[in-house]
């Protein structure tokens, strides 16, 4: 569907005085070019300046038939013919005929001049390009400036060259001598470059006969009368030998076709499918040297069929206006690949534009209301001829640019209307007898020839637009006085800000009638499109200004493109502040769209609320947009805060819209200034309607201590239970902290928890650490703020391991745990304290800790015999028994506390437990009971008891036997060691067989000592 908008994109007309009957027009390089009838003269009028002014004309060396300009290299390229014979010509330096008697040289591709460019200065050159077959097409690539031509069944790639006028100098310096005194100045054309071409890349087409190419940024296409082919060029040795073993099997087989008359199919292929049409493709090698295999793929075939439409013939029905158009973004120039390439090309009836790059997508299909015969595509409009009109299109390509140029579009931070939005005709121009049409910048240069048409044909044709009432028509302008019957006119198109301008005073004739109009919005979008296609050409040119010279001129010309700018972004930001309006009022399918675009707009909030404020006595509410656009941005963590009369606002407009968003009103950071008692009896009214909820106490006990009535406050935070609570926290954490991601700040109910329900606050943070509702940075980062890194961070961390299941997680508790012990037991006896200690007692004590969770391991019997109770302070204590219970405990990686311990010394008993802990769980038992027996040998039978048991057994007689007796003997009366000697024994007599005990006995050993155990031992395996 194609919407009509009575809008007028064009400004002024002007008629280009040309002395004799125009053939072809070209336009170019701020130029335009006229081939005469004849076709053997060429003129070049200048299109930026008023009356557009002949800047040149010159002599073809045959009929031209065709001509084409190329921005890159400023050339112009024809296909002649002289004598039944056709040719390829390149002309160079064309705008040095600008002189009278200039000079003209004719070189042959390949073959630079070397006498009368060097001594006389540059001089148009015209290039002979040979070919082995008749030429058809050519077409100019926009980025390089490379020349592709068309040949029946082949295709012909030329890479543009510049040679430099030093290098040839240096070349032939002993030439250069001998002329030197014929030269007059060769100083200002020393760095002078000379174009030439050279033969790069040959596509065969069996089969195929090029109607018109095109060629940009390595995309190449094809158009034959119904058929369109795009294939991509690469240079890839493995893909090239993949597609020329393909292409065989396609050449047999239309080589067995050829004796059918086959009518084609109406076909479009896509990307990969592209491949599989009917049309073979190979290339054939150049046997250039130093340069890499070219290859191709496929990327787009459509195909069509012929039909009538409106008197159209099927012979009259072919393709036209195939083009390539590339677009650049912000911050690119023209040497460097595009953003986005588009493929556009057109039947009498229709026209498609398509994009190729990131997969071939068609964008648009224009439906034409007549007979077209020809259109040129632009960054902004699409414009198309009949026989007596030129109509206006608009086109999507700045929609599809923004996608590749922002990743942010299409979020909620940023919008931009679909590349699929129905395009929209704008109000046509009449002529007479239109032929041509090409354009340069905002120029649309026509070509008509009046009297080809008959008044009755005239007048058909009137009427066959008088069928279509939505079609606009001003009337045709008149043509010049002068008798002849052909004319060229060069169109102005408005500017884009004028024409934006026209569209939202267009626009206001939808939103007087229905605020929530297709039409509305629509037309909006097209005005946005409009401007951001507008940016775009903006930015390229200011990129291209800031490579000049630092001139003057060249300053002046960068503080025009940078006020233009400005004038457009001011024009963008009004432009989505309307579309937001739009959305904000619309139906629920696109209401998420106004959030997006009054971001990009730049209003406050309070400027939002004024435009979506209801009038009084309207029967219409606040829109879902609306809505939506501020319960997002009440979401976000900003350190901005509203005023209380917008704060006060916004509770009613939810108090009255949807009042169950009230807890996410209220705890938001922005209302961090609305009227508490106002507030509060809302929120009452809320409940007394909607029933209890724990969000909504806790929130009206916010309210109540905002406003420092603490027994109500308590009252209300003692209605549920603990757990409770926590319930409602997780429903909305931003009832206890704000700043999101950095910034962490705690609310002043977070600051009176710490008070009054600290156990409540370290509940509901590690509720919301395992509901993923944030990270363990940010409850740091709070607890820092609050002063509370020391205790209730601790008692979090503690609280976290018991309810943690996550590995690295687990891990990283353990570690921060054990710094924090082993920190209380370095600096609690101490005389400086380095780190002020806990101010009250922990949440969950050692005993606690180790009932309830299974990080923390019982103590070891031993433990108790080397640090026994009530020997040091409470907290040393404390601290002591919960780092023993880590290293008693089976998580605890005893390398990663390892250098912790380092710090602490073993003179007392208590720290002396801690290394040797570690070293029993390294399993490192021979030295342990070596240093056992040195510093408290009265934990010896605990110890052993405890651990050598199962597979370290062997080591009661193995290690701690041989170790008692040898330091027994020499501290006989040592009565510890003695009764440790004494429980040793019956353990080995229990567990060894008799030959075995008589075995391990001290050759020097007492006899009626050892003999009531082995007697045990001998009836203990009598026995067995």
């Amino acid at each position: 569907m194609v919407h009509v908008y009575n809008c007028h994109p064009y400004a002024s007309q002007q008629i280009v005085q040309v002395e004799q009957e125009p053939g072809l027009v070209c336009c170019g390089g701020g130029a335009l070019f006229v081939v005469t009838t004849g076709g053997c003269k060429v003129e070049a009028y200048n299109l930026v300046q008023e009356g557009c002014p002949l800047i040149c004309r010159f002599a073809t060396m045959g009929t031209v038939r065709s001509i084409q300009h190329s921005n890159i290299g400023d050339y112009l390229v024809t296909i002649e013919e002289k004598s039944n014979a056709t040719y390829l010509r390149a002309y160079t330096n064309w705008r040095y005929q600008a002189e009278e008697k200039a000079r003209v040289g004719v070189r042959l591709l390949g073959h630079l001049l070397r006498g009368a460019s060097q001594r006389g200065g540059v001089q148009m050159e015209i290039i002979e390009i040979p070919l082995s077959e008749r030429p058809i097409s050519v077409a100019c690539c926009a980025v390089t400036g490379d020349l592709l031509v068309g040949c029946d069944n082949t295709l012909v790639l030329f890479t543009l060259r510049r040679q430099n006028q030093q290098n040839l100098t240096m070349q032939h310096h002993s030439h250069t001598q001998l002329n030197s005194s014929q030269i007059p100045d060769q100083t200002t054309n020393q760095h002078c470059s000379f174009l030439d071409f050279e033969r790069s890349v040959i596509l065969h087409l069996p089969g195929t006969k090029p109607k018109q190419v095109a060629l940009c940024a390595g995309y190449v296409a094809v158009q034959a009368d119904l058929e369109v082919l795009v294939l991509k060029l690469d240079t890839n040795p493995e893909a090239q030998l993949l597609e020329e073993e393909s292409a065989a099997p396609k050449n047999d087989q239309a080589e067995d076709q050829a004796d059918f008359l086959l009518l084609p199919r109406h076909q479009e292929l896509l990307g990969e499918r592209a491949k599989d049409c009917d049309v073979p493709v190979s290339i054939e090698k150049t046997g250039l040297e130093d340069r890499g295999q070219n290859s191709f793929s496929y990327v787009l075939f459509r195909r069509f069929t012929p039909d009538y439409f409106q008197g159209c013939s099927v012979e009259e029905t072919h393709l036209h206006s195939l083009k390539l158009h590339p677009l650049f973004t912000t911050g690119q120039s023209s040497v460097e690949e595009p953003t986005c390439v588009f493929c556009f090309f057109s039947l009498p009836t229709a026209g498609y534009l398509y994009s190729l790059k990131g997969g071939a997508e068609l964008l648009s299909a224009y439906q034409y209301p007549e007979k077209v015969l020809e259109a040129v595509l632009t960054d902004h409009l699409l414009h198309v001829i009949t026989k007596n009109a030129l109509q206006c299109f608009t086109v999507r390509c700045a929609a599809v640019a923004a996608r590749f140029e922002d990743p942010y579009i299409d979020t909620t931070m940023r919008a931009c209307p679909p590349c699929s939005l129905e395009v929209c005709a704008l109000r046509m121009q009449l002529f007479i007898g239109l032929r041509s049409v090409c354009a340069y910048g905002r120029h649309v240069i026509l070509l008509s020839t009046a009297d080809m048409e008959t008044p009755e044909e005239t007048e058909r044709s009137t009427q066959r637009r008088g069928l279509s009432k939505k079609w606009m028509m001003s009337a045709p302008k008149e043509t010049t006085p002068v008798g002849h019957g052909w004319n060229i006119y060069v169109v102005d198109t408005v500017s884009p800000l004028t024409l934006y301008q026209e569209m939202v005073d267009y626009s206001q004739h939808y939103a007087q009638t229905n605020l929530q109009a297709q039409s509305l919005w629509h037309l909006l979008s097209e005005a946005h499109l409009l401007l951001r296609a507008s940016l775009l050409q903006s930015s390229q040119q200011q990129c291209n200004t800031s490579e000049g010279d630092p001139s003057e001129s060249h300053a002046e010309t960068q503080v025009v493109v940078q006020t233009d700018r400005q004038e457009l972004e001011e024009a963008l930001r009004e432009n989505c502040a309307q579309l937001g309006d739009c959305f904000s009022r619309g139906s629920h399918r696109h209401c998420h769209l106004a959030l997006p675009y009054y971001r990009m707009s730049g209003l406050s909030v309070r400027e939002v609320l004024a435009r979506n404020r209801p009038q009084p006595n309207s029967p219409h509410s606040y829109g879902p947009g609306f809505l939506f656009y501020l319960k997002h941005y009440l979401l976000e963590e900003t350190e901005q805060h509203l005023r209380q009369e917008t704060a006060d606002e916004l509770i009613d407009i939810f108090c009255q819209s949807e009042p169950s968003q009230l807890i996410s009103v209220c705890a938001s950071p922005t209302m961090i200034n609305v009227n508490p008692t106002r507030t509060l009896q809302i929120l009452q009214h809320v409940e007394d309607t909607a029933g209890v909820s724990v969000a909504l106490t806790i929130t009206m006990a916010t309210m109540l201590l905002r406003l420092d009535d603490l027994p109500q406050y308590t009252q209300l935070m003692e209605r549920h239970a603990e757990m409770v609570l926590v319930y409602g926290f997780i429903e909305e954490p931003r009832l206890l902290l704000h700043g999101g991601d950095t910034n962490i700040c705690p609310t002043a109910l977070t600051k009176q928890m710490v008070k009054s329900q600290p156990g409540v606050l370290v509940a509901a943070m590690v509720a919301l650490h395992e509901n993923n509702k944030v990270y363990l940075e940010q409850v740091d980062d709070m607890f820092k703020v609050l002063g509370c890194e020391h205790s209730l961070q601790v008692d979090f961390w503690e609280a976290m391991l018991m309810a943690s299941s996550q590995e690295a997680v687990i891990q990283e508790l353990l570690f921060r745990l054990s710094s924090v012990y082993i920190d209380r037991l370095m600096h609690t006896n101490s005389d400086t304290l380095l780190h002020k200690p806990p101010a009250r007692r922990s949440l969950k004590s050692a005993d606690d800790l180790i009932n309830s969770c299974s990080h923390y391991g019982a103590l070891y019997p031993w433990l108790t015999v080397l640090s026994p109770p009530h020997t040091t302070s409470p907290p040393h204590q404390e601290a002591l028994h919960k780092m023993q219970s880590l290293l008693c405990g089976p998580s605890l990686s005893v390398g990663s506390v390892t250098p912790l311990l380092e710090s602490l010394s073993e003179k007392t008993l208590w720290g002396f437990s801690l290394h040797l802990l570690c070293a029993t769980r390294r399993g490192q038992y021979d030295r342990s009971i070596e240093r056992l027996l040195d510093r408290c040998p009265q934990a010896i039978i605990a110890y052993a008891n405890h651990h050598l048991q199962d597979t370290y057994m062997a080591l009661w007689w193995q290690k701690l036997l041989p170790e008692l007796c040898s330091r027994t003997r020499a501290a006989a009366d040592n009565s510890i060691l003695l009764a440790a000697l004494k429980e040793t024994l019956v353990v080995v007599a229990t567990e060894t067989s008799p030959a075995e005990f008589l075995e391990l006995v001290p050759d020097d050993g007492t006899a009626s000592y050892f003999l009531p155990h082995l007697l045990t031992c001998s009836q203990r395996h009598l026995l067995a």
